[in-house]
């Protein structure tokens, strides 16, 4: 499958997130590869997949789009989504269409620019999540393939609010900028109104794929 081609195939779709936690009962590549069939037969038309064990065993059941991603902790950077290029070559070679990466301004072990272009000469595309307009404007400019809202509210210069990051998804939408709504997108409606906003397709993960976390927000609204 060509770059265009997958972009084209999961233009105005479902991608969701299977990812757990470190102690969650779910942390188990068969596991997730089992939450991806389940996605997979609902109708997703990607998976975000987080860990080279995880993408692996996600691969080997489904042939869908996959959007591949590492998380380590660091101790020179608060970056920690594919934080090198080394990671995200990987992932590519492991078969995913599209690697994300850390796309925020903070200080960073390696230079934007060098990491998409190893990415891209791996064959993959460069999703670059961001939080503000400023990092995604920087991140297409640097090489990246698009941008997903991913980050904001999870870094200091982005908002921290408990719903979806319109007026972001708006921002970019005006400007022109090819986005992938991700973050706190917690219902069917708020996926829908993304779309509405100009999103490319739509990543959800923890309303479907993280019991523990909807169970979370149950208990929370009762004791409320």
């Amino acid at each position: 499958m060509t770059r265009p081609d997958v972009l084209e195939r999961l233009r105005g779709q479902l991608v969701v997130s299977c990812q757990a936690d470190v102690g969650s009962p779910l942390r188990d590549p068969g596991v997730i590869a089992r939450l991806a069939q389940a996605a997979e037969q609902g109708g997703a038309a990607g998976l975000r997949v987080q860990g080279f064990a995880d993408v692996e065993a996600v691969r080997a059941v489904s042939a869908l789009p996959l959007i591949g991603l590492t998380k380590t902790d660091r101790p020179d950077t608060d970056v920690y989504i594919t934080p090198t290029a080394e990671e995200g070559v990987r992932l590519a070679r492991l078969g995913c269409e599209i690697v994300a990466l850390d796309a925020t301004l903070r200080p960073r072990p390696e230079p934007l620019a060098g990491m998409f272009a190893a990415v891209r000469g791996a064959g993959a595309l460069v999703m670059a999540d961001i939080g503000t307009l400023a990092e995604a404007q920087a991140a297409l400019a640097a090489g990246a393939d698009l941008v997903g809202t991913t980050l904001s509210g999870y870094t200091p210069d982005s908002p921290h609010q408990s719903t979806p990051d319109w007026a972001l998804m708006d921002a970019l939408c005006s400007a022109g900028l090819p986005f992938v709504a991700e973050g706190r997108l917690n219902t069917p409606a708020d996926a829908a109104q993304a779309l509405s906003r100009g999103a490319q397709f739509v990543v959800v993960g923890s309303a479907i794929t993280r019991p523990d976390v909807i169970t979370r927000w149950f208990v929370e609204a009762l004791r409320s």
